[in-house]
């Protein structure tokens, strides 16, 4: 190395020197790659990022990049609260504020109906956002979704009515879905099932379709079903075949009670992530194994 900067007149440290574009790249990687990272680390690259977006207002990776930084940590953080609650538990199981410190961690809302816990702002936001931009296909998705956790379904058939008159929709089988999901929760229950099997008639048997069926399905509490459902478009897959099937199908095979089938399924998604993407190591797959463990646990 002292030999290649004399040679160009550089430092050593110059020759390490990153652009802001690898930089970012590198940022991107480790926040793919790494469930947990250290707090300095982060706080330096939001520091370069926050410092880029000054200079380049106009830069739209670089506010997506300091919004997945933050989320990242903020992840990170309620995962240690839910630890620390669960502790707080196991010391005085009758402390109601660690267990609302749990549930809270996990994302859950009050079982008591509070203003605070409506979708209230980023419902209004997506509005907005859909008025001034109509043809963002997934502002439609989300909105729907905030409108359907707050139960206001005659919003949500407004919006799917707009959604469905888009003229390019990449995903068109999400057109059907949502029009059975404001059924099913709206109480409709025998129309959401009739719309739901009609969208997945034509299907081939490798389209991700079936995942969203499988999705839908397991509303209905048949998770054997939605298991068998997502494991049968995995199994149709051809090469590099997507994991999702395998993690899906463990959970609902987790939650029909199958749990040696949901090892099987998370061993054979490592299995995949090593033939068909060259994945050996990683965050990954210790999270993988760790499921493994924690299930062998209910043998």
């Amino acid at each position: 190395m002292p030999d290649i900067s004399a040679y160009f007149g550089v430092t050593v440290d110059e020759l390490f020197a990153l652009t802001d574009e690898k930089r970012m790249e590198r940022i991107e990687n480790m926040l793919d790659n790494n469930r947990e990272v250290e707090a300095a680390v982060l706080d330096r690259e939001a520091e370069f990022l926050r410092d880029k977006a000054r200079r380049e207002p106009g830069n739209a990776r670089v506010w997506t990049l300091l919004a997945y930084l933050e989320n990242h940590r903020g992840d990170a953080a309620k995962r240690r609260a839910a630890e620390y609650a669960r502790g707080s538990l196991s010391r005085r199981p009758d402390s109601t504020a660690a267990l609302w410190e749990l549930v809270r961690a996990a994302g859950l809302a009050s079982p008591y109906w509070e203003l605070a816990d409506s979708h209230r702002a980023v419902i209004d936001y997506l509005r907005d956002f859909i008025g001034q931009n109509p043809n963002v296909e997934y502002a439609y998705h989300w909105l729907m979704d905030a409108l359907l956790l707050d139960s206001r379904f005659s919003e949500a058939q407004e919006v799917w009515e707009r959604f469905s008159r888009l003229e390019t929709v990449s995903d068109p089988i999400r057109i059907p879905d949502y029009r059975g999901l404001i059924a099913w929760k709206s109480g409709d229950r025998e129309a959401a099932l009739r719309i739901w099997d009609d969208m997945v008639r034509d299907l081939p048997e490798s389209d991700e379709g079936w995942g969203i069926y499988a999705q839908d399905y397991a509303m209905t509490g048949d998770y054997a079903k939605a298991a068998q459902l997502t494991l049968r478009c995995g199994k149709h897959m051809a090469p590099p075949r997507s994991t999702w099937p395998w993690e899906q199908g463990a959970y609902y095979q987790e939650l029909a009670g199958d749990i040696e089938g949901a090892i099987a399924s998370l061993e054979e998604l490592l299995e995949i992530r090593r033939t068909d993407h060259n994945v050996t190591a990683g965050a990954g797959n210790e999270a993988y194994l760790a499921e493994i463990a924690r299930l062998r646990e209910k043998l």
